[in-house]
């Protein structure tokens, strides 16, 4: 319940008129009380956007809908910088040798042929390496 409220508090916050809804003015208004600038277009473009009831405003389902999306947005960012620490080849792919290279800086001691088992386990097409959506799935 404590989201709930948090994501309450973020639409009484923007919600000028009481109406238990974001419109386009408010969020211009808002926003630019905060030091960011948009265009009333813009405003409008990003709540059509969000609006998932068509009209011309964000409720508090549109609000929560978009909340956790950029919190999905940021786990996936999360996921693609730890990725990349285990790319160290710059590949594109985690290798055999790029995991064995990793888990040695994290003080882990694997020989390539373990490396190998540990790749081929989430290697879902078995082209030997990890792409970025195998590694997902394989943190999830």
């Amino acid at each position: 319940m404590r989201r709930d409220a948090e994501f309450e508090r973020v639409l009484k916050f923007f919600d000028e008129d009481g109406d238990g809804k974001i419109s386009p003015s408010e969020l211009r208004n808002r926003l630019g009380k905060m030091g960011g600038e948009i265009l009333m277009k813009e405003a409008e473009m990003a709540i059509e956007a969000m609006d998932s009831d068509g009209d011309g405003l964000l409720s508090l389902e549109d609000l929560v809908a978009l909340m956790e999306a950029g919190g999905e947005e940021e786990k996936l960012k999360d996921l693609r910088e730890a990725f990349e620490l285990y790319d160290t080849e710059g590949c594109g792919f985690i290798t055999p040798k790029s995991l064995k290279r990793m888990l040695s800086k994290l003080g882990e001691s694997k020989s390539m042929n373990e490396c190998k088992k540990m790749i081929k386990h989430f290697d879902l097409n078995g082209d030997g390496v990890l792409s970025f959506e195998e590694f997902r799935i394989m943190m999830q």
